[in-house]
């Protein structure tokens, strides 16, 4: 077999996509077959080029020569949703992440460079570039839709069929925007420990969490300062990266990036708290994306890497302080829906449910198939439809046969996607975060479904 070094070497025109990649990656895959039954794509197609595994060989081929990176090659990598449910369950420790991630980032780059304008079109453009990054444009951009869903014009222009002259990503953004709370004022800069302090952290509000969920991060915060933390949140944060990252445009992806970690200061808070399990991942990986993108900036890495070393999951960080217990009863039947890139990216299973396990009255039921993605996958479920929705039904089935009266998650993209399935199937079943649990908790109150 012809092979990566004999290419490289042999090759004059631009070496293949994927030629950057440390070669090892795809040498520890030793095609056993265990990822496929953890793959969602390949659940739901049994197409084994929907498989980790093969995609790696696809991956691989394309590095060695032997196979030309074709549209159906290229969707066969595209329908990915980079849950890294692989990873978890791989035994030979294959770091599937550091494979497909770099891959996309440089097929977009190459059809950026041979102008392709599929690449780069107006949905990627204006909506998931220009758009969802942008927690005050996004919150601007929700306002007219805030006051359709209060005067009933979106139920109506849904009754006449107008929504379906809308693009048809349009359509789904539409579909997907869950019942709009109030617009919550801006968190303050700092907010003060309930209590002897007992640590210092910075809150991460994320964009599209911080412009559909501000209710979400105003209980994360309080949850904080409930355990003793001092809340500081920096003004200059900005988006994560990982909608440009995980759509293949490393650039911006870098510069946000090195935005955050300039942001900051990390001598002086003992963690970055996040409460989006794909935002965490993205944090988590800045080292990562610094060594793919930006190799040969050694200064940028480290930063970037220190900057990882102290991000921190909500749940994951209380777990480690010492939680202490509310006291308020929710008497709720729930079910706990495991994000993929906090359960397989961050390997953060066990600390939501033992935060819930504190509330008291709170039954917490077992979801089958907890871990396989829901199809939300951040903008997935738009560039992506058909496979999210499949994905997105077959949670829903897993949901209704637990008779639960909430579903309980740890990511922004989830809960929309489960609202919408919800929604849709006619079924009035609240979507919560941990932090809106145990913040009811703490402050003695009800939730709306049980009022």
């Amino acid at each position: 077999m012809q092979t990566h070094e004999h290419v490289a070497a042999t090759d004059h025109a631009d070496p293949p996509v994927g030629s950057q990649i440390d070669y090892r990656y795809f040498m520890n895959c030793v095609h056993c077959g265990l990822c496929t039954s953890a793959c969602p794509t390949y659940l739901e197609t049994g197409n084994e080029n929907d498989s980790p595994r093969g995609r790696i060989y696809l991956m691989r081929g394309v590095v060695d020569g032997r196979i030309a990176l074709t549209d159906t090659v290229k969707h066969h990598l595209e329908l990915c949703l980079d849950c890294r449910a692989c990873e978890t369950a791989c035994p030979s420790g294959v770091q599937y992440g550091r494979l497909i991630e770099p891959f996309r980032v440089e097929m977009q780059q190459r059809e950026l460079a041979a102008g392709d304008s599929t690449a780069n079109g107006w949905f990627q453009k204006f909506i998931l570039y220009g758009l969802f990054p942008y927690a005050s444009r996004l919150r601007w951009a929700l306002t007219p839709a805030r006051w359709a869903q209060r005067l009933g014009l979106d139920r109506l222009a849904d009754g006449l069929g107008l929504t379906k002259l809308l693009p048809k990503q349009l359509q789904r953004m539409q579909a997907l925007l869950p019942k709009l709370p109030s617009p919550t004022p801006r968190l303050p800069e700092v907010l003060s420990p309930v209590g002897k302090r007992r640590a210092r952290v910075a809150l991460f509000t994320g964009c599209v969490a911080d412009a559909m969920f501000g209710p979400t991060n105003w209980a994360t915060a309080r949850v904080l300062q409930y355990n003793g933390c001092e809340v500081v949140v920096p003004r200059n944060q900005v988006c994560c990266g990982a909608i440009h990252y995980h759509s293949g445009a490393g650039d911006p992806a870098l510069q946000l990036a090195q935005q955050n970690a300039a942001a900051f200061n990390m001598d002086d808070v003992d963690a970055v708290i996040i409460n989006v399990a794909g935002c965490g991942s993205m944090l988590k990986d800045y080292g990562h994306v610094a060594h793919e993108l930006a190799p040969a900036d050694d200064a940028t890495r480290q930063r970037l890497d220190k900057f990882a070393h102290k991000v921190k999951d909500v749940s994951e960080f209380l777990m480690s302080l010492g939680p202490i217990k509310p006291t308020g009863e929710i008497k709720l039947r729930a079910t706990y829906h495991d994000a993929c890139h906090l359960c397989h990216a961050q390997k953060i299973r066990e600390q939501p449910r033992d935060l819930l396990s504190l509330v008291p009255g709170l039954e917490l039921v077992p979801l089958a198939e907890s871990e396989i993605c829901c199809g939300a996958a951040g903008s997935y479920n738009l560039t992506q439809p058909e496979m999210a929705a499949q994905l997105g039904r077959r949670k829903l089935e897993n949901i209704l046969k637990t008779n639960a009266q909430a579903v309980i998650t740890g990511n922004a993209g989830c809960s929309l996607q489960l609202q919408m399935q919800l929604r849709q199937s006619g079924h009035d079943i609240w979507v919560a975060h941990p932090m809106d649990v145990l913040d009811l908790s703490y402050r003695q109150q009800q939730p709306a479904c049980l009022r």
